[in-house]
């Protein structure tokens, strides 16, 4: 009886498991109906999910140990029946009821067992609920981060099209501000238009001025260029004693004077500045008379003060920079080595890249005439102490040497000229004690080229490398080259062959006063 009492417990137990099984699918049930309905309120749906899902493995997790626990009792009540059968067939009592006994337990087993597979169904329908909800969350959740990538975009599309909203808004403000400056702009343009007008109209009859002063000068035979061109401008004071082959070349005859008291007037009632203008003429004819009549002026100390303030030497070496043509070339050098005899124009000539423009005309022209021009002015900067280092940085040297290649007698004169003022400057301040080491002349071939040439068959060029070489030897750091090369045999020869009394006595005092050179000298006797 308690045996049966235990089964009955176990039954009702295994009711109750499947009504509570019943009731969990009721549940989940109206779960998911609570879910459609409830789309919108996702966070709230998630947890009911959650829980749900939490609820389900719950009782699953419950109703397998229920399950478990049937399967011992039953095995326990089998054990019992088979204990109870042979203990019947031992005492041999009422078979019959016991036989229906075990036939009414029997049943019980196989409705317990029946009971227990039909909750390994359940649960088992249960787990595969429990699954696709699993899926269903995933694919909500999943759902959802698509939801939110797309509302993330569309916040950046959004505040992107704002900043464009306001940065177009902040452009068309910008805009009609400029548009109603640009107005006003165009109406003083308008203004300056018409005054340029009325400018340009004067200028074109001033020019027509110019142009027939310009026809003044041919009437007057200044387009002859003999003057300008052959015109040898003269050494510094200091640099020689007599008067250089650059001045003797042409006399100053009174033709030369008339010339000059008449352009004189022309520029004084043109202006000179207006003929500074026309060097800038597109009309090369009158560009190249303009220039002869500023170089003519540039002859002139008097004139060339005002030559250089009016931007007269910006307008000639702008010249050298731009001008292919050979007249204009020569005739720019020539009034650029009549300014170049002023020691201030000397350092102006410089500082504005006036020796760099000297060697590169020399460079791209073979005219004797120019070169001459181009040699004439160097030789004049070469007589300032003061620019020596600049010019052989610039090119200058090499350039001289370089244009006495063409072997050319005037242009040779030059470029013997131009390093004998460069000689006497330097070694004056190695004597002075403002400069000390070798001479910039005894680098880049220039003395080897005044050794060659120290025996020239013209007098002036002759001259010119003989005072050379005596300054040359003077410096004492010079005199160990004079030895190795040859130099002191020709400043000895110098002492006894020039035709020149004076460069004589100055090769003899160089010699006297160097023992170095006293030294070899006693040797070699």
């Amino acid at each position: 009886a308690a045996l049966i009492n235990q089964l009955e417990d176990e039954r009702a137990h295994s009711e109750g498991a499947e009504r509570q099984l019943d009731a969990l699918r009721a549940l989940l049930s109206d779960r998911e109906s609570s879910m459609r309905e409830c789309q919108t309120e996702n966070s709230r749906y998630q947890k009911e999910l959650l829980d749900t899902k939490q609820a389900y493995e719950e009782a699953i997790v419950e109703l397998t140990k229920r399950s478990e626990v049937l399967q011992l009792r039953c095995e326990h009540a089998e054990e019992q029946v088979t204990s109870l059968r042979k203990l019947l067939i031992e005492q041999n009592s009422d078979r019959k009821s016991l036989s229906e006994t075990i036939q009414l337990y029997e049943k019980k087993i196989a409705d317990l067992n029946k009971q227990v597979q039909d909750e390994h169904v359940c649960r088992r329908q249960a787990e595969e609920e429990i699954r696709s909800l699993k899926k269903l969350l995933n694919e909500e959740n999943e759902s959802q981060s698509q939801a939110k990538s797309e509302i993330n975009d569309l916040t950046v599309n959004l505040e992107e099209k704002d900043q464009s909203y306001l940065a177009a808004v902040d452009e068309a403000r910008t805009l009609k501000i400029e548009n109603a400056n640009l107005l006003l702009e165009l109406e003083k343009l308008s203004d300056e238009v018409a005054a340029l007008r009325a400018k340009l109209e004067a200028e074109e009859k001033q020019r027509m001025i110019f142009e027939n002063e310009v026809l003044r000068f041919k009437k007057l035979g200044l387009e002859n260029s003999e003057y300008v061109e052959g015109k040898k401008l003269p050494l510094k004071p200091q640099m020689s004693k007599e008067p250089s082959s650059f001045r003797n070349a042409v006399g100053l005859n009174r033709s030369i004077s008339g010339q000059r008291a008449t352009i004189a007037k022309i520029c004084e009632e043109v202006g000179l500045e207006k003929i500074l203008k026309l060097l800038s003429s597109e009309d090369t004819e009158v560009q190249m008379h303009a220039l002869k009549v500023v170089a003519n002026l540039a002859a002139e100390d008097v004139n060339q003060e005002k030559i250089v303030n009016e931007g007269g030497l910006d307008a000639l070496l702008m010249l050298l920079r731009t001008s292919q043509n050979s007249t204009i070339l020569r005739v720019a050098s020539g009034a650029i080595a009549n300014l170049a005899m002023n020691e201030t124009n000397q350092g102006l000539i410089m500082s504005k890249g006036g020796a760099q423009l000297l060697a590169d005309t020399a460079s791209k022209t073979d005219d004797s005439q120019t070169l001459r021009m181009v040699a004439g002015a160097i030789a004049n900067l070469c007589g300032n102490g003061r620019l020596h280092v600049a010019l052989k940085q610039g090119g200058a040297i090499k350039a001289l040497l370089g244009m006495a290649r063409f072997a050319n007698a005037d242009v040779i004169a030059q470029v013997a000229r131009g390093l004998a003022n460069f000689a006497k400057c330097e070694t004056r301040e190695v004597i002075q004690g403002h400069k000390t080491g070798h001479s910039l002349l005894m680098e880049d071939g220039a003395f080897a080229w005044l050794i060659v040439n120290s025996k020239t068959t013209s007098d002036s060029t002759r001259r010119h490398i003989e005072l050379a070489l005596c300054h040359l030897a003077q410096n004492d750091e010079n005199a160990q080259d004079f030895i190795n090369s040859g130099g002191l045999k020709e400043v000895v020869r110098i002492s006894s062959e020039s035709a020149r009394e004076d460069i004589r006595s100055l090769a003899k005092k160089t010699l006297r006063s160097s023992p170095m050179f006293q030294a070899h000298i006693h040797a070699d006797r």
